[in-house]
């Protein structure tokens, strides 16, 4: 079962929609902590070092994103699940939420048996017994077991679906991977997202590496050259 033993944070200034998230998350079996803005938000986080941290966009004090920043910079919570729960429902907002690291970004309203069904499809992604295969190519290593990367021999912080989609271009070099498989193998058929989010990533890979590896073929997916 996806919820046993699993911490989630919830951070949200509307007190009613924190108490049906809590309530419905709690008897999904989850450990539910909560916060109310966006500086609790961080001090719970570095308290309770949850699995999974649902933050709505605009909160007091310290927005979502400005959140998500902060614990992405710090190395405890490199690989912590954050979903973004939030009415911003604009594109902008939305390449934003995945460009700071969230792993999910779902707009309100939601019923809470959608949102459990997602929290629980992120769950089941990260719970996927990893690859253990270590790939080497030219300056360019990826240890899955790990979950880390490097690039002559320095480390590289990836987010979560920033690395699974990293390995597995670079576990094909040269095959071109549509765009369908792509979200059906890092994100799972549960998930809904775009097109715009596998661009969101692969450019933040990109960023990242400082490599020139990852090739856009027009109109049909991404492929893995170094």
């Amino acid at each position: 079962m996806e919820s046993k033993g699993k911490k989630i944070l919830i951070a949200d200034d509307e007190p009613d929609i924190l108490e049906i998230i809590q309530y419905n998350l709690s008897k999904e079996g989850y450990d539910v902590v909560t916060a109310k803005d966006g500086d609790e938000a961080v001090g719970k986080a570095k308290m309770a070092r949850p699995d999974l941290i649902i933050l709505d966009i605009m909160m007091p004090k310290k927005n979502g994103v400005e959140v998500c920043e902060i614990l992405r910079a710090q190395p405890a919570f490199k690989e912590t699940l954050i979903l973004f729960l939030t009415a911003l429902s604009d594109e902008g907002s939305h390449v934003r939420g995945l460009e700071t690291g969230a792993d999910d970004y779902v707009t309100k309203p939601i019923s809470p048996k959608i949102l459990i069904s997602r929290v629980n499809a992120l769950f089941r992604r990260v719970n996927k017994e990893p690859e253990e295969k270590v790939l080497k190519i030219e300056n360019l290593s990826i240890d899955p077991a790990k979950f880390e990367v490097t690039v002559d021999g320095k480390d590289v912080t990836l987010a979560k679906k920033e690395f699974e989609l990293l390995y597995l271009l670079a576990s094909r070099p040269g095959r071109v991977f549509l765009r369908n498989e792509i979200l059906n193998q890092v994100w799972g058929n549960e998930v809904i997202v775009g097109d715009r989010t596998i661009d969101v990533h692969i450019r933040k890979i990109r960023q990242k590496l400082g490599l020139d590896c990852i090739t856009t073929v027009k109109g049909v997916g991404y492929k893995f050259n170094l």
